[in-house]
């Protein structure tokens, strides 16, 4: 059993590694990868809505994260609302601030641009950057806690779509309490769900 100090450790050594392997994928391969995940999700969020446009919350793209930006510029022309997250207070919740093309950005944490004003929204589906996942759908981040402490604490809690590649697939990231499972994750080559990691629990078992 390792202990909380020993996993911070490992997760910090693995975020850099994972970060630093994402970096190197080639453009070409990184926009191909891009444009699968992008058909993915549309066909996603067309299912989880039927249509009726959602409020989406997305990510401003970072170190090579996979690019929601073209996606999210044609979902806005069919109607849906966007927001992006905004650090209010350090280690409090994410707050979302509506966004649409053209809108006025500033820089936020780790110079990562943000809405500079905006209604507050509240996402039905939110999108979330992984630097790292596991088979549970646990989700590897980059340390701040952010995206755990604002799911824990939103009512309604949204639908959580982890967005990541299959290169920064682990066994596992050793999950504490304060972690919270992604609903979906999403990578170039799978969606996983919740029954999806139950059924390949059952074939292990089985085997």
């Amino acid at each position: 059993m390792l202990s909380w100090g020993e996993i911070r450790a490992w997760r910090k050594a693995e975020r850099e590694l994972l970060i630093a392997r994402r970096l190197l994928v080639p453009r070409e391969e990184r926009e191909s990868r891009d444009d699968i995940i992008s058909d993915r999700l549309l066909g996603l969020l067309t299912e989880a809505t039927g249509g009726t446009p959602p409020v989406l919350g997305f990510y401003w793209p970072f170190k090579g994260e996979y690019d929601p930006r073209p996606l999210v510029r044609a979902l806005h022309r069919r109607g849906t609302r966007l927001a992006l997250p905004v650090v209010i207070e350090r280690r409090r919740p994410l707050i979302f601030r509506e966004w649409w093309p053209g809108a006025s950005m500033s820089p936020g944490v780790w110079n990562i641009p943000v809405p500079s004003e905006g209604e507050a929204l509240i996402p039905d589906i939110l999108l979330v950057p992984l630097v790292g996942f596991d088979c549970c759908s646990y989700r590897l981040g980059y340390g701040g806690g952010y995206y755990d402490r604002t799911l824990a604490a939103m009512t309604p809690k949204p639908l959580a779509v982890g967005i990541g590649f299959e290169i920064s697939r682990l066994e596992t990231i050793y999950p504490q309490l304060h972690d919270v499972p992604m609903d979906l994750i999403i990578t170039e080559n799978r969606v996983q769900t919740a029954e999806s990691v139950e059924n390949q629990g059952r074939k292990e078992t089985a085997a």
